[in-house]
């Protein structure tokens, strides 16, 4: 997943759908006393999703304690008259941010404010 807003990259954070104890290692999760259906263990927006779940979006924010709406975007707001942009694939998302299916390997562009082009893939790490 990738979050632009207000002509600025938002970071991830590490650690959604963990809980403490963490152990770090260079700004990665190592390990963590649990792990939930959707995990992220760096802040370069790689989700891992445990198999059989079918997580979507709005699960992912409100692990991570964010807003997420057609108006709002973390702790950006939409302009007058503008909305919350997401991308799957490279494709406009026409249903509601919250409702975006994670799915393996898909690539998740959200935007608020100027138009940056979206990837249509991603280089997934092995084993993900």
């Amino acid at each position: 997943m990738e979050v632009f807003a207000a002509d600025r990259v938002v970071l991830i954070a590490a650690g959604i759908g963990t809980r403490p104890p963490r152990r770090l290692s260079e700004g990665r999760i190592a390990s963590a006393s649990c792990y939930g259906e959707l995990v992220t263990l760096d802040p370069t927006g790689l989700v891992l999703v445990r198999a059989g779940s079918h997580p979507v979006l709005g699960d992912l924010f409100r692990a991570w304690g964010q807003p997420l709406s057609n108006q709002r975007l973390s702790s950006f707001s939409a302009s007058a008259g503008g909305s919350v942009s997401v991308f799957v694939d490279g494709r406009r998302w026409s249903g509601s941010p919250n409702e975006v299916p994670l799915r393996p390997h898909s690539e998740i562009v959200l935007e608020v404010g100027r138009y940056v082009p979206p990837h249509r893939a991603y280089t997934f790490p092995p084993g993900t």
